[in-house]
């Protein structure tokens, strides 16, 4: 080990291995406690001098106790043993298709002195970090068994060598990061090997991702009255292992960054300090992308399948944007990372849906509802298919509350879905009574989860948006919840598609899916925003000759004359909150909308 604090870094974790491996030695003692007092007993019946009916009984109750322990230590211990342990989900990356790849971390090894990761993944997440996944339920092992002399002249022993770990990237790093950023960015993780390959450390390791297994293990449901008790107990005695070991598993840990990151203190150290500000750009980038340009293709059936290249085109015209970045644009001409693959093309595709399965919960596999889309296509297939299902979904609301339409005699279409229908019902001011318009027919959601049926939502009520609103605003953005929480419900209760079948896909499907969704539910009035919003963008490209687009950093938007149209929100909320459409009629005058024509509905 290079360096003094590499060298402690090192003996603090070995220490604290070895007192986690304390806790399961200790463990295993208690578990043999009954079994030697058992011992003890037959041995002075053996030789006379535990003799009487007292200690005949004692013999049988510390027998039977003996046996029923070490059943329940062997049983424990093999759940522990042979439970699966928690995995990421990654996309793994062969040698063959990406052998440039390999060679770097290779060499990067090598410069480090440590053993070099037995395989690559990619995973859609701005991090990098080593993972074991030598258990039997991850992959077959690979193990080497080689000889070392313990003494000059003596009989070599044999030992096992302990697998490598799997080195995890994110996916992000690869395509906006150049090949020397990258490589320093992964010299503190690769000289992570180093530590992994010491076996009390790993054995240690493996102890507690074992009790954590098991924890997991006891807690899963669908098990009978007995059989339930039988795991509730193993979980007791698992969650007391996992306390008593916790903190030395932490130390351990932290003892094994320090050692690794003074490893690679002498390894592309400068290039190092530069690169750590690429992390946290591609972070902010990646996060931007997926919650502003992804999400709205997910919700609609889509996913882009070059999200990847999604980030590192945010990122650029970040860089062209913020004066502060302008050292950023000129790296670009550098190698990019996602060189060192053979086809980072089929590689993107795979970590975008790998990220849809993670943050939407979509098929594992492409269907008529679960398609793929590239960039080119996603302002007619995600934007405006988006604005015409929302302004669609608006007027069947309309329609349930019994809006009239607005009748233009004019229009090639009298009676048909127009933006005039929205802002005259949101303007006409509502009776001084009880609302005459009839309440929703769908059922609404209360706060918690559970359908509020045969009651209507009215505004000011226990169950009224707390955002100001009209009361006509209020009734139709409850409308709209209502209609969006049925609509998710009929979705939900489909078949979304057949599991995936890749190497890392049992270790986390049995779950939920999404693990990470991106965004709370919106609020009734976000909800209503959001729709008058798509059924203005509707209009503007029906009578206006605008467009649909897509802004990398901001998602989909409308294009007017080649330009971004001018930020909406404030107008709409104004006539949302105040019932005031001054300021959106002014600007649909202005931008030569017609909100009396007819407009196309999906």
């Amino acid at each position: 080990m290079t360096g003094t604090g590499g060298e402690l870094g090192a003996r603090a974790a070995r220490s604290r291995a070895l007192a986690v491996l304390r806790v399961r030695s200790r463990a295993l003692a208690v578990a043999l406690l009954p079994a030697a007092a058992e011992v003890i007993l037959l041995t002075g019946a053996a030789t006379g001098q535990f003799t009487g009916q007292g200690w005949d009984t004692a013999r049988w109750v510390v027998g039977v106790l003996a046996v029923l322990v070490l059943l329940a230590a062997a049983g424990i211990a093999l759940v522990v043993a042979r439970a699966r342990p928690a995995a990421s989900p990654t996309v793994p990356v062969s040698e063959r298709s990406a052998p440039d790849l390999y060679r770097m971390v290779r060499e990067l090894a090598d410069r480090l002195d440590v053993p070099a990761p037995s395989a690559i993944a990619l995973t859609p997440d701005c991090d990098s970090w080593l993972e074991d996944r030598t258990h039997p339920a991850h992959a077959p092992p690979v193990t080497r068994v080689h000889d070392e002399p313990v003494v000059p002249g003596a009989r070599p022993e044999r030992r096992l060598a302990v697998p490598a770990p799997v080195l995890v990237i994110g996916s992000p790093f690869l395509w906006w990061m150049r090949v020397a950023e990258l490589r320093a960015v992964l010299a503190p993780v690769v000289a992570g090997t180093g530590p992994s390959a010491q076996p009390d450390i790993a054995a240690a390791r493996r102890f507690v991702r074992g009790l954590d297994a098991a924890v997991a293990v006891a807690d899963a449901p669908g098990r009978g009255p007995l059989t339930r008790g039988v795991y509730a107990a193993l979980g007791r005695v698992a969650r007391l292992l996992l306390r008593g070991c916790r903190e030395h598993a932490a130390l351990m840990e932290r003892g094994v960054a320090t050692a690794a990151a003074e490893r690679a203190h002498a390894v592309d150290y400068g290039p190092r300090i530069a690169a750590q500000e690429q992390v946290g750009l591609a972070y902010a980038g990646w996060d931007r992308l997926l919650t502003k340009v992804a999400l709205p293709a997910w919700r609609m059936g889509r996913w882009p399948s070059r999200l990847d290249v999604g980030v590192a085109a945010a990122l650029t015209e970040l860089s062209r944007r913020d004066r502060l970045a302008d050292g950023f644009a000129a790296r670009l001409g550098e190698r990019p990372a996602c060189d060192l693959l053979e086809e980072p093309g089929a590689v993107d595709e795979a970590v975008s849906l790998l990220t849809a399965r993670l943050f939407h919960g979509g098929p594992a596999e492409s269907g008529p509802s679960w398609a793929p889309v590239d960039w080119q296509a996603y302002p007619e297939e995600v934007v405006d298919r988006t604005w015409r299902a929302e302004a669609a979904r608006l007027h069947r609301v309309l329609d349930s509350l019994g809006v009239s339409p607005s009748l233009d005699p004019a229009a090639p279409d009298p009676g048909g879905p127009t933006l005039a229908r929205v802002l005259d019902h949101l303007t006409e001011p509502a009776a001084d009574t009880a609302p005459t318009v009839p309440a929703p027919t769908a059922p609404l959601d209360n706060e918690d989860g559970e359908e509020n049926e045969g009651h209507a939502c009215t505004p000011g009520g226990a169950d009224a948006d707390p955002d100001p609103a009209t009361e006509r605003s209020a009734l139709l953005a409850a409308g709209l919840s209502a209609a969006l929480a049925r609509e998710e419900r009929e979705e939900s209760a489909v078949p979304r598609g057949v599991r995936a079948q890749g190497p890392d896909s049992a270790l986390w499907e049995d779950g939920d899916l999404p693990l990470f969704p991106l965004q709370p539910p919106r609020t009734g009035r976000e909800l209503l925003a959001a729709h008058i919003t798509a059924m203005i963008c509707c209009a503007a490209v029906d009578t206006a000759g605008a467009a649909p687009g897509l802004d990398w950093l901001d998602g989909p938007t409308l294009l007017l004359d080649g330009e971004r149209a001018a930020d909406l929100t404030p107008k709409v909320l104004s006539l949302i909150e105040e019932g005031d459409p001054v300021p959106l009629r002014a600007w649909l005058a202005e931008s030569g909308i017609r909100p009396e024509k007819p407009v196309r509905l999906v």
